[in-house]
């Protein structure tokens, strides 16, 4: 058999057939829209980084002890390309996996996955409950009270962004915007 190509569709579909959570889903949307971002942002192939950015967590709902594990044995039984799998495993490095990001995608979804989730936190205790207003001075006064959003892993965002070259306040800036892009989608 060969692998397929899947659509954002395809993906979308598989991300709702494991998963209910609605944070999870809106998780999802926010790592897809950074993706994209980032993808536009460097020329590269907007629709993959995309879809790499909606099934991340593919199986975090319903298998967290075997993350990413289940993950490959969903996408390998659908023939899903093995660079995709591979992306999409490459976030668990060091904590669920031992595969270190190597691309310019991988790193990418390395470094922004656990930030999408601190900028969502920081939009929710704003007055106006949205990214459309939050600055990158107020997601450092943030990122400095460690009982803030106290399960986001700042080391891993930090090695992410070092992978990258880029500056934290750099990939803040681009997640915010990416993020504003789908407020609606995101209930921000």
């Amino acid at each position: 058999m060969s692998e397929i190509i899947p659509t954002r569709e395809d993906a979308w579909k598989l991300l709702n057939e494991y998963n209910s959570n609605d944070a999870l889903l809106k998780h999802a949307l926010a790592v897809e829209a950074a993706m994209r971002y980032q993808a536009r942002k460097h020329g590269e192939d907007e629709e993959v980084w995309g879809v790499i950015g909606l099934i991340h967590d593919l199986d975090y709902e319903r298998y967290p002890q075997r993350h990413c594990e289940v993950t490959r044995e969903i996408l390998e039984e659908r023939q899903w390309p093995a660079a995709y799998i591979r992306a999409a495993l490459s976030h668990g490095w060091g904590i669920c996996t031992d595969l270190e990001p190597q691309t310019l995608l991988e790193k990418t979804l390395y470094a922004i996955d656990e930030l999408t989730g601190f900028v969502t936190a920081c939009a929710l205790v704003r007055p106006s409950r949205s990214v459309s207003d939050l600055e990158v001075k107020s997601v450092r006064k943030k990122w400095k009270a460690k009982q803030f959003a106290a399960g986001v892993d700042r080391e891993l965002v930090e090695r992410g962004a070092g992978m990258l070259g880029v500056e934290l306040n750099d990939l803040i800036q681009d997640v915010i915007l990416a993020m504003r892009e789908v407020s609606d989608e995101l209930g921000l």
